[in-house]
């Protein structure tokens, strides 16, 4: 039986190829994937990031993880194998979300985590039974997990090592669909099967990435991995939630077992935006300002994230959020709207209040990145794109650059300070080239195809 796993790009501009990049990270779902195939399988794999597609290849099968940014192009693509009469199955968070959307682009979708459903799903294709819905009860055990990342092979990727430690996350933020995915859960692989993984990639990769939803969602087991990290001697980064920052353990331990920064979800600067959010939490022992002065006593870089159009935010809010990345020498930041992600509760508020300014907006034509898919309460749509645009442009303008870089936490690594400045450097450029990128292909010729 042929396999063939397929990696969606968000999209790209109509008779351009610069989409094609060197400098894409590892998607570590299709090497889950890859690891949970039978070894009789004979399994490709294309990164439509990086490469073309090369539809007139001989297989029996197209598997796709999709995101709901990746959800236009994904269903172009599983057009163009289905019109070669080649069956889809679709699975990944936007199948999770949107099910029988998926079900009208795919022969199969796969709702919810594939370690129990994915073997399944070969068999009945390999035997011609494969059914239209595989879903998921409760969280599979992650034990006896092994990404296999053969697949990556001959591709150009960032020399970051991607490995999950945890998935799933205990807070409800309503704007995450991550919570609503995994029912505000998390399970954990054992720390003898990561440190394995860890010790076999430590040659080829200079810097790990955790890819947990939340790395610290249960501090107690945190600690225990962080411990177990110390001996062997790696650098690394994942995103954590702001209240461990108020536990000096736990602090000493991320720099003792090689952590370089860690991602935190700021969120906003406005308590009402932050309660309506369901992210009180980062309010807790002092806010901000007393979690950043812990994680700078440790040296600890920060990636800080921040979202604007909750209905606490004006166009005054943009000017005090970026003094404040800027004043606290974040080592990168995001500055974005609010995005209502289908299934979340924030989806559901906003739909019942009548503000979503599209009915699907990952599928309207008429959106592309940067676009404002509802109506914000304290000040237009269009003046929240700008906002955003402008806060971006500012953080990542040179003389941001250069006083952040001069920070004595960002330069108390010399291979982080070297990074410091490449990284930011594209961050800058991807300012410009993200804002009203297309979501799919816009030289692709549908209709799409629809599914039995």
């Amino acid at each position: 039986m042929r396999v063939t796993l397929i990696h969606p790009c968000i999209g790209r501009r109509r008779h351009d190829r610069g989409y094609i990049r060197t400098w894409q990270m590892e998607p570590l779902p299709a090497a889950t994937l890859a690891g949970l195939t039978p070894r009789e399988v004979e399994l490709r794999f294309h990164d439509d990031r990086m490469e073309e597609i090369p539809f007139n290849e001989p297989t029996d099968l197209v598997a796709l993880s999709v995101e709901t940014y990746t959800a236009r192009r994904a269903y172009q693509i599983a057009t163009e194998y289905r019109r070669r009469g080649i069956p889809v199955v679709i699975g990944g968070f936007h199948a999770a979300l949107c099910p029988d959307e998926v079900a009208r682009h795919a022969e199969a979708v796969v709702i919810g985590e594939a370690e129990v459903l994915w073997p399944r799903v070969l068999d009945d294709a390999r035997h011609g039974r494969m059914e239209k819905f595989y879903r998921q009860t409760g969280r599979p055990s992650l034990v006896g997990l092994k990404p296999d990342r053969s697949i990556f092979r001959g591709k150009r990727y960032l020399p970051v090592g991607l490995v999950e430690a945890g998935r799933g996350c205990h807070f409800k933020c309503d704007f995450c669909a991550v919570q609503t995915v995994f029912a505000s859960t998390q399970t954990r692989r054992p720390t003898d099967a990561i440190l394995a993984e860890l010790v076999a990639l430590k040659g080829e990769k200079k810097l790990f990435f955790f890819v947990d939803d939340n790395i610290t969602s249960n501090l107690a087991q945190a600690k225990e991995f962080f411990r177990a990290l110390i001996p062997l001697g790696i650098r690394w980064v994942s995103q954590s939630s702001i209240n461990a920052a108020h536990d000096d353990e736990f602090l000493d331990l991320l720099v003792r077992s090689g952590c370089q920064g860690v991602l935190i979800g700021f969120e906003s600067l406005n308590a009402d935006n932050l309660r309506a959010m369901g992210k009180s939490f980062n309010m807790m022992h002092g806010g901000f300002e007393r979690a950043l002065a812990n994680l700078r006593r440790h040296r600890i870089r920060v990636y800080g994230t921040f979202i604007f159009g909750y209905d606490g935010d004006t166009p005054e809010s943009f000017a005090p959020t970026i003094a404040f990345a800027r004043e606290h020498a974040l080592y990168i930041a995001a500055f974005n709207h609010l995005t209502p992600f289908p299934g979340t509760p924030l989806y559901q508020r906003l739909a019942a209040e009548g503000r979503l300014l599209y009915e699907s907006w990952w599928l309207d034509e008429r959106y592309s990145y940067n676009r404002i898919p509802f109506q914000p309460r304290g000040m237009d749509p269009g003046t929240l794109q700008r906002g955003c645009l402008a806060a971006r442009r500012e953080f990542y303008s040179w003389p941001s650059i250069l006083q952040r870089g001069f920070d004595p936490v960002n330069r108390s690594n010399a291979f982080m300070w070297r990074n410091f400045y490449l990284i930011n450097g594209m961050h800058r450029s991807d300012v410009s080239q993200r804002d009203h990128y297309p979501l799919g292909d816009e030289a692709w010729q549908g209709p799409l195809l629809p599914a039995p």
